[in-house]
């Protein structure tokens, strides 16, 4: 099986990333579930924020959404869900933290990624694995850790 990656572009934000930058990034991510569907959607802020209180219970734009999939046990499909990136969000961080615009989308989309397979930060320990694992695969394609 192979990836099935459905980029839905709903923002005004450029330049963007081009799709093979998504599949390699999505690819990366997913080494341990090849054949997996999933849809990254690039949006400006007045979506992510919608989007972000409405789910989130917090009313202001935000980086990256994931939302996994809840298919019935019934249901084989390779669905992981989707993650929502606020593109203009992405460009103003990477500035704001001194980073390449590139290695920000690099690492929002794998952290979007971590999250559809189930991984998360909500306790301390959640947190340190899943940024090992970020800072690894990001590694693994020549951008620094994020969290320096």
């Amino acid at each position: 099986m192979t990836l099935n990656l459905d980029i839905q572009n709903a923002t005004t934000f450029e330049p963007l990333p081009v799709a093979e930058q998504f599949e390699t990034w999505v690819t990366l991510a997913l080494a341990s579930r090849p054949g997996a569907e999933l849809t990254v959607r690039l949006v400006d802020k007045p979506e992510s924020r919608q989007l972000n209180s409405r789910y989130r219970g917090k009313d202001r734009p935000t980086n990256v959404l994931s939302f996994p999939a809840d298919l019935p046990p019934a249901i084989d499909l390779p669905l992981l869900g989707d993650i929502v990136i606020c593109a203009p969000l992405v460009g103003q961080e990477a500035e704001a933290q001194n980073k390449s615009v590139q290695s920000h989308w690099a690492h929002l989309v794998i952290h979007g990624v971590l999250h559809l397979l189930g991984h998360d930060h909500q306790t301390d320990d959640e947190a340190g694995e899943m940024e090992s694992l970020e800072v690894d695969l990001l590694a693994s394609i020549g951008i620094a850790n994020p969290y320096l």
